[in-house]
């Protein structure tokens, strides 16, 4: 298994303050002869009907030396775990979560907004000092 990133326990903070509860720490999918793990899995119940609502968050802060080469390994990942994921657990919804610096950073300009939108990336924004969400993308 991968190292945690930084970012890991305040993006757990922030999802429970959310409602959401922690179910897989990380959440592994196996496909084929592979295995990988994503940093989180989670789920919250929906209304009355008593469903669930499930997610798997990989955590990334794209900060670094390069920015560029941070987002070039966060975009491939998101594309290989939303493939494997779409085909052993097609109710789960993946999402990227980052802190909102990186998301400023990145995501605000039309370079960032064009990979969101070619690579159907969801995204979840963690104020870091509130320690909370403050953003979702669908």
């Amino acid at each position: 298994m991968p190292a945690r990133n930084w970012l890991h326990h305040i993006v757990i903070e922030a999802l429970v303050k959310d409602g959401w509860t922690i179910t897989d720490d990380p959440y592994t999918i196996a496909f084929g002869i592979r295995r990988v793990y994503v940093d989180l899995g989670a789920e919250r119940l929906i209304g009355a009907e008593k469903e669930s609502e499930k997610i798997a968050v990989e955590i990334k802060s794209l900060v670094g030396l390069s920015p560029i080469s941070e987002l070039e390994k966060a975009v491939g990942q998101y594309a290989i775990y939303r493939s494997w994921l779409a085909r052993t657990d097609p109710q789960r919804q993946l999402f990227l979560a980052l802190d909102s610096e990186s998301h400023d950073d990145i995501f605000q300009d039309i370079a960032g907004q064009v990979l969101l939108d070619d690579y159907a990336i969801k995204l979840i924004v963690i104020h870091l000092k509130q320690g909370e969400v403050i953003k979702w993308t669908k």
